[in-house]
């Protein structure tokens, strides 16, 4: 939680600016509500020194950085007023040789200036100078790593041409998985990883991964990063919003604490979410809460209204994106039209949910105890936490929702499953070590939204399709072995392997299968419990078409559960598989 500087300013920042923001944050009461990073992005560099490849900073616009000199700079003065403000610093970096601005701001007046080599400020060759530089030196919390530098400076490029950068054969193609060099790619940002490691061996640090959900991040962010870019740029338009959201919104499993999901900054404040759009707005910041993202603002906080003022500061809402249980919300209910998206707290018999009408018509949505696994024909309780209302309902509730507009409640009932939890319930407890996803593959859910009308518009170009699903199978269809469908659960391919966390509960229990709607039909699948490394139960090898089978486990004591989906041939095509209502149980 906290500011970045890009989406107000792009590379027009200075330290005004910053300082301005770092002073409303505090005196607005935000800070108090957890906003403490604040995050200088691209345009704060004038070069780096050939002499011994230190970077210098643009004192022009940083005067505080005039420590010695123009070829003596440093940041650190400005974090240490920042830190004095009981606030953390967040730099900007790219993982290439040249950052983003390099390529797409050229009429910027902050770009890096002089020769090709002194224009080279990304960290390609620089890392451990570089993050030494950041984390010991300069004293930053935060760094957050683009990939521009990796992605657009192949030779014969007209920016690469006429500004004479050296060309860099590019490891990530923009919207193409199978042309990216992704084990190259995690190998850069595993070494800034361990570059950050070694200058800040406390942890408490932020390493933002930016690679637009490329070169299949969702699957090794969280082992690499502390936060991992699913998306291209946001913008403040409606529907690049909604194709953000969606490169998270189904990656629930994906995430834990301390490994989160990032759709992007948030754009409240400009365009279809400004003062004007307030309804927008709302929409925008509780989606944002829900799927567990930063929290970022991207706004002129030295002029902010009222209006935007009480978006960001609203506590509830910020209280269920910090729940510590780490949850990220679950789909209860899809369509073109809505969503239902539901998060387990740590508060027992509570969750938050966002009630949201996609499109541009009214809407009659319903709510029901079933997809907040409540039980039916008990009252639950529902806190509006934009209203401040309450209201009661049991069975099921209807609202009607204007276009784009959202209803954000904190629900409290008799949980369905009295004695125990589901695993899609617990995301956040969930470690997905191996997903079974042999060959990466391009979600063609994600909402598209392109830039412009050019070509033939934006194809799919998010990984994700065929990974691990809550409450649904791989490919999203209806969790279903041999026609018993099964509500809550975990889809997966099969060569899997997750890990959950277990919280004292003694018991596991589930039934599993392949899934009716797999690719592959002919591959066998045995189903294996583990705890803290020991086997502790396993079925026959099960086919497609064949009955579900129950597995049960005591896992009294355990503090790791581990779940194998084993294939009887490693090397064919994955098939799809349930582990449908799969839960832990109390006793």
């Amino acid at each position: 939680m906290g500011w970045n500087s890009w989406n107000a300013f792009r590379t027009e920042v200075n330290e005004d600016k910053v300082v301005g923001a770092a002073e409303a944050i505090v005196s607005t009461g935000l800070a108090r509500l957890g906003y403490t990073y604040i995050n200088i992005d691209d345009g704060w560099w004038m070069k780096r020194r050939t002499s011994d490849g230190r970077l210098q900073v643009r004192t022009a616009i940083f005067p505080s950085a005039a420590v010695g000199g123009s070829e003596e700079t440093s940041l650190r003065p400005l974090v240490n007023r920042l830190h004095a403000m009981g606030l953390k610093a967040g730099i900007y970096t790219d993982l290439g040789r040249n950052a983003c601005s390099q390529a797409y701001d050229l009429a910027s007046p902050n770009l890096p200036v002089g020769t090709t080599a002194e224009r080279e400020v990304g960290l390609y060759g620089h890392v451990d100078q570089d993050i030494g530089l950041y984390f010991k030196d300069w004293g930053f919390d935060y760094v957050k790593v683009d990939a521009c530098g990796i992605a657009d400076y192949e030779a014969g490029r007209s920016h690469v041409t006429t500004l004479g950068y050296r060309p860099l054969k590019p490891l990530l193609q923009r919207g193409s998985l199978a042309r990216s060099d992704a084990k190259a790619i995690r190998g850069l940002y595993q070494e800034v990883a361990d570059a950050i490691a070694r200058y800040r061996p406390t942890r408490d640090y932020i390493f933002s991964i930016c690679n637009w959900g490329g070169a299949n991040v969702r699957a090794w962010g969280k082992d690499v990063g502390t936060i991992w870019r699913t998306s291209d740029d946001i913008s403040p338009n409606w529907t690049r919003m909604l194709q953000s959201f969606d490169t998270v919104s189904d990656r629930a499993l994906y995430a834990h604490p301390g490994a989160w999901n990032d759709p992007d900054m948030l754009f409240v404040g400009a365009g279809d979410f400004d003062e004007h759009h307030l309804t927008e707005a709302r929409t925008h910041f509780s989606l944002w809460a829900i799927a567990n993202a930063p929290l970022l603002i991207g706004y002129d906080l030295r002029n902010a209204p009222r209006s935007l003022l009480d978006i960001w500061g609203n506590a509830d809402v910020v209280a269920v994106n910090q729940d510590p249980a780490g949850n990220q919300g679950v789909i209860a209910f899809a369509s073109d039209d809505a969503q239902i998206i539901v998060k387990t707290l740590k508060e027992p018999g509570a969750k938050a949910v966002v009630v949201v009408n996609r499109g541009l018509t009214p809407i009659e949505a319903v709510l029901t105890a079933e997809q907040l696994r409540f039980a039916g024909d008990a009252p639950i309780e529902l806190q509006d936490l934009w209203s401040k209302g309450s209201s009661r309902f049991t069975g099921q509730t209807r609202f009607k929702l204007a276009p784009r507009e959202s209803r954000m409640f904190v629900a409290r009932g008799r949980r369905a499953l009295a004695d125990g939890v589901y695993l899609s319930e617990i995301p956040g407890s969930i470690n997905m070590a191996i997903d079974g996803v042999a060959q990466p593959e391009l979600d063609p859910m994600v909402h598209r939204a392109g830039w412009e009308t050019k070509g033939a518009g934006e194809r799919p170009s998010y990984g994700g399709w065929g990974g691990a699903q809550a409450d649904a199978a791989p490919y999203g269809t209806t969790l279903q072995v041999a026609g018993r469908r099964f509500g809550p659960g975990i889809g997966i391919l099969s060569g899997s392997r997750f890990e959950v966390r277990n919280d004292g509960h003694q018991v596991f229990r589930a039934t599993v299968g392949v899934d009716d709607e797999t690719r592959n039909r002919s591959l066998k699948v045995r189903f294996l419990v583990y705890g803290d490394g020991r086997l502790l139960a396993q079925t026959p090898a099960r086919g497609w078409g064949e009955g579900p089978v129950d597995i049960q486990a005591s896992v009294a004591g355990v503090k790791i559960i581990e779940l194998v989906a084993k294939p009887a041939d490693l090397k064919a095509m994955p098939t799809s598989v349930a582990w449908g209502e799969a839960r832990l149980i109390a006793r």
